[in-house]
């Protein structure tokens, strides 16, 4: 099992391919390709590979799949004794990043599969129609 640490959005995550993750709003290009060269840690099959601070010649790249907003978080400021209330909300921005590939120096360390998605044919059970 290949992963690598990255530094994305301010935050450090553990990533592994095929698998997506919702981080701080990313700016990506008009193919939705995002390329991460901010990796602190590689593990590849047990040989771990770390960065100091970051691993030269190392990348992650994803897909950006939706632009998204989190949960909402209140902020409820009030003053006792007296009539001051403040209510307010916050949504962050964020970005939903589909991992494709973690490669070290040029060589693919470890890719997503590609994963074919079958679409059966249930529209004739589904007529209405009893035997």
């Amino acid at each position: 099992m290949t992963y690598a640490i990255i530094e994305a959005g301010g935050t450090q995550l553990r990533v592994e391919p095929g698998r997506f993750y919702d981080i701080n709003r990313l700016t990506a290009g008009d193919d939705g390709k995002y390329v991460i060269d901010k990796v602190l840690l590689i593990n590849h099959d047990g040989e771990i590979t770390v960065g100091q601070p970051t691993i030269e010649g190392a990348t992650v790249e994803g897909t950006v799949l939706s632009e998204l907003r989190g949960r909402k978080v209140l902020v409820y400021k009030m003053k006792p004794k007296k009539k001051t209330r403040k209510k307010r909300g916050h949504r962050q921005e964020l970005s939903r990043l589909m991992i494709d590939s973690i490669s070290l120096s040029g060589t693919v360390l470890s890719k997503a599969e590609a994963r074919a998605e079958s679409v059966s044919d249930d529209s004739e059970d589904e007529s209405g129609e009893e035997e």
